[in-house]
């Protein structure tokens, strides 16, 4: 079974929203709240970076390129984390993954494609 699983990735113009969904079903509850999260993305032919992470004292932290348009947040009863994607930009245009961090074991999720049209 998958420990993390993202959604909503697709196609979107410039200046849209996207709403990321990230879901970790083999996470028991009463761990979550000790997890590190973030997203991750890669563009093409880049390396990947760090878009966002939420740690688990609550502290969230972006990168400079999206700050001001992505919200990163989590749900713990539902065992999910998103990332709301807001004034799209071409260059954001990547697959995005989700991960957990818990005593310093990461799981990746298999990624999921955003591409903003110009």
């Amino acid at each position: 079974q998958l420990r993390v699983v993202e959604s909503g990735g697709g196609l979107v113009q410039a200046g849209g929203s996207l709403r990321l969904s990230c879901k970790f079903p083999t996470t028991i509850l009463s761990t979550f709240n000790s997890m590190d999260m973030a997203w991750y993305r890669q563009p093409p032919g880049k390396e990947r970076e760090l878009v966002a992470e939420i740690t688990s004292g609550r502290n969230t932290n972006y990168a400079d390129s999206v700050k001001g348009r992505f919200t990163i947040s989590n749900y713990r009863v539902k065992r999910e984390m998103y990332l709301q994607k807001n004034d799209l930009k071409p260059e954001d245009t990547a697959v995005y993954y989700c991960t957990k961090t818990h005593q310093g074991h990461t799981d990746w999720g298999q990624g999921t494609q955003v591409t903003v049209l110009s």
